[in-house]
């Protein structure tokens, strides 16, 4: 990758005049109280890929030698995301998404949480699909000789300078693919928008949850954040000469060239650490006995899929995620076994909107027609609208959405064929004027789960 296209990539991030109109015209005034920074589709795709590659298996996978690591991968197609995989016992994330999506793959946008080795790279290629990234870390099929057991999710020990033979020519493979090829292959790191690391750590702090892990624990840092889940450091790379060595054998010289190296490891750092405060503040859902449902640590998984996606919102001050998945009959070979995505959302101004073309004002204003709320699409909104995928009648089908659905949302949740849902209690049971909360309670035929309250913005 030449030195140009990295420092290209990594400055994506940062807006200029002009630029991108129909993405960065959707965010809202800075300057409208309580809006918060927003991420980036970029940031946002990278991290739902790093939180994939960590989705709950069903059971450990065996300790060996192996030196194929697990993947997580999110399928982009026109900025919506269509697909998300990870590794199983036999299909790697690349595979899964071949057998599940097929020539759908052309002209979408691939997503890795790691760079994914030449048996994917060649499907993946010979799909059509237009862009290929990946997180610049241990590829999947590993460069680090591990020296302890329990590999799949834990932090990476290694012998130094030790890489095998089949590290190597998988990596020339993967070069060799990427130098002849259509789609454009590279590493996208985005800066942060300015105080978004800090806005994601204080109201993640704020929820119930951290208030009672803090007690104890005053002055809590977000570097702290890992111990609380100590699988994220696999995202970390273990030492600047082990990741330096990886990315010459990996043919990424460049992104070690300072001063360049240093603010992308910085951005990967950042990133890493935005995922584990909201992995931290989020508790395990609090499931009856005999749930027919999900265990509690995947639906814990996708309510934290659903809290990275309200990051994203256009809502100046209430920022909402959703995501639905169903449960098929029998299970696949890929990481997710009988769970398939059906689509993911946030809440936004309706596609195309134009910089504040759209009133922003809440209920706490006086002028009613400046209001937002019959201009916002709510995220099970977007969820459904944008769905990868019909409902079967016969599967049960998940939706996990951060806030408590409003009266404008329940009957399309019902008419949808939802089965399940996982919410939290804010706004329930209330009526603001504007926007009610009245029918989730009485909503029949459906399984309702509610999730211990956290901060939502």
């Amino acid at each position: 990758m030449e030195e140009s296209e990295i420092r290209d990539r990594a400055d994506q991030g940062q807006s200029s005049p002009g630029r991108d109109k129909r993405d960065s015209s959707t965010q809202t005034d800075s300057r409208v109280q309580g809006h918060g920074p927003r991420l980036s589709k970029v940031n946002l795709f990278t991290l739902l890929s790093l939180w994939m590659e960590l989705f709950p298996q069903e059971q450990p996978e065996e300790d060996d030698l192996s030196q194929t690591r697990g993947m997580g991968l999110v399928v982009v197609h026109d900025s919506k995301v269509v697909g998300l995989h990870c590794s199983g016992p036999e299909l790697h994330a690349g595979q899964a998404a071949v057998i599940q999506h097929g020539a759908r793959l052309a002209n979408c946008q691939l997503y890795f949480s790691r760079r994914p080795c030449a048996t994917c790279l060649k499907m993946i290629i010979n799909a059509g699909v237009s862009q290929i990234s990946f997180w610049p870390g241990d590829p999947e099929v590993s460069m680090l000789r591990p020296t302890s057991t329990n590999q799949s999710h834990s932090h990476l020990h290694s012998v130094p300078g030790c890489i095998s033979e089949k590290a190597t020519l998988d990596a020339m493979a993967t070069e060799k693919l990427k130098s002849n090829s259509r789609p454009h292959i590279c590493v996208l790191l985005q800066p942060l928008p300015s105080g978004l690391s800090q806005f994601v750590n204080e109201t993640s702090r704020e929820c119930d949850f951290m208030e009672r892990a803090t007690d104890d624990e005053s002055g809590l840092s977000t570097g702290e954040l890992f111990s609380r889940c100590p699988s994220l450091h696999t995202f970390l790379v273990p030492t600047s000469q082990q990741h330096q060595e990886i990315l010459t054998q990996m043919h990424l010289e460049n992104f070690c060239v300072e001063p360049y190296f240093s603010n992308l490891r910085n951005n990967m750092r950042e990133l890493v650490e935005v995922l584990a405060a909201v992995a931290s503040s989020t508790p395990e859902p609090l499931l009856p006995p005999h749930h027919e449902g999900l265990s509690q640590d995947i639906a814990r998984h996708c309510i934290i899929q659903a809290r990275l996606l309200a990051y994203r919102t256009d809502d100046p001050k209430v920022g909402v995620g959703a995501v639905i998945w169903a449960k098929g009959q029998s299970a696949g070979c890929d990481g997710t076994r009988c769970l398939y995505l059906v689509g993911c959302g946030y809440n936004a101004y309706p596609a195309g909107s134009q910089y504040a073309e759209y009133p922003q004002m809440d209920n706490k204003q006086e002028d009613r027609q400046r209001r937002k709320y019959r201009y916002i699409i709510h995220a099970e909104q977007n969820a459904l609208t944008f769905r990868t995928r019909d409902i079967k009648p016969g599967d049960p089908t998940m939706l996990f959405v951060t806030k408590c659905p409003c009266d404008e949302c329940v009957p399309l949740i019902r008419g949808a064929g939802i089965s399940h849902i996982y919410t939290t209690d804010q706004d329930r049971d209330k009526d603001k004027g504007e926007i009610s909360y009245l029918k989730f309670s009485s909503l029949k035929n459906i399984s309702k789960f509610i999730v211990s309250t956290w901060t939502d913005r």
